[in-house]
């Protein structure tokens, strides 16, 4: 199959060399074998991306190869078009670079003090000690959950919007839907990363979309770390007699919590295991702690003093 260099590059045969270096950093970051470590095809275009810019990019091959062909330029049976007819025999003969050289020198291997490493990119090294591609920021979003989620765990189907470069390097919008699986237990501020899903510029790899979790206000129960806490108030005569507190944990699983007790303001009942799960240790929770608060009533006949006083053991 006869390989066309300029479709290759996906532009016109009278592209301008800033042109072609512009097509070429946009489909060599797509098709750089760091970013496809496991396709065999990545790597295959890769280098054909780079031939096909190294002979477009040198004006005397890239003439021979518009009149001539690649099979011609590949044999150097014909003279390089800048030298004299008289120079005799001796064509120009097709050099073909490592695909990788010709990534550093474009994606600024120069800059970096003549270290360009394998990637040519001065950013960070990996751990081998070459450079890795440069990645765009990281972009950050809220993940607000209920604590019913954050309890009982969910997946959450949630539509992203990005801006990437399209064909012709300009920045344009994708949408996407991606799946996150909740943890039980997991609490405000957990990061999900989403590598390579954030903004992309050129000549850069896309940045990671990151989402962190937000809780919402729950109408019963506040969140302590671990723990669950929920408030009942009752009144002075169940805070001296007693009473059975029920109540409905995020799961919806009902609870009734026996108070046989004399109970002062400000008490607080724990009930181990029935907080939120732990996500690190799978089947443990934290606890569940109802605080009390007892109401007093605001006024008292002269009857119900004296009944007081009687049954409590005062004067009269």
């Amino acid at each position: 199959m006869v390989v066309d260099y300029y479709n290759v590059l996906k532009v016109n045969r009278n592209a301008s060399d800033e042109d072609l270096k512009k097509a070429y950093k946009r489909l060599a970051m797509k098709w750089h074998p760091d970013k496809n470590s496991s396709s065999a095809e990545a790597e295959a275009k890769f280098k054909q991306i780079s031939e096909a810019y190294d002979v477009l990019s040198d004006p005397d091959r890239r003439q021979i190869y518009d009149i001539y062909g690649l099979e011609a330029l590949k044999c150097g049976q014909f003279p390089s078009p800048s030298r004299s007819s008289g120079s005799g025999g001796g064509g120009l003969r097709f050099n073909n670079r490592n695909a990788d050289d010709i990534f550093a020198e474009l994606f600024g291997g120069s800059d970096c003090g003549g270290k360009s490493g394998r990637f040519g990119e001065c950013g960070s090294k990996n751990s081998n000690g070459n450079q890795t591609i440069r990645k765009a920021a990281p972009v950050e979003n809220k993940l607000v959950c209920s604590l019913e989620e954050l309890y009982k765990g969910s997946r959450k189907n949630v539509k992203i919007s990005r801006i990437v470069p399209d064909d012709s390097g300009k920045p344009s919008t994708v949408e996407e839907v991606l799946k996150i699986d909740i943890t039980p237990g997991w609490k405000k501020g957990t990061k999900i990363t989403f590598p390579e899903k954030g903004n992309q510029e050129a000549g850069m790899a896309p940045g990671d979309l990151v989402f962190v979790v937000e809780e919402k206000p729950h109408a019963v129960f506040k969140r302590d770390g671990n723990d669950l806490v929920f408030r009942k108030k009752i009144s002075l005569l169940e805070a001296l007699t007693g009473k059975n507190i029920r109540l409905t944990a995020p799961d919806g699983k009902p609870l009734t919590v026996p108070i046989t007790y004399i109970v002062k303001p400000g008490h607080e009942v724990v009930i181990p295991n029935e907080g939120m799960p732990i996500s690190k240790e799978p089947g443990k929770k934290g606890n569940l702690r109802i605080k009390i608060d007892v109401k007093f009533p605001s006024t008292l006949t002269d009857e119900q003093k004296s009944d007081l006083k009687r049954v409590l053991g005062g004067s009269s």
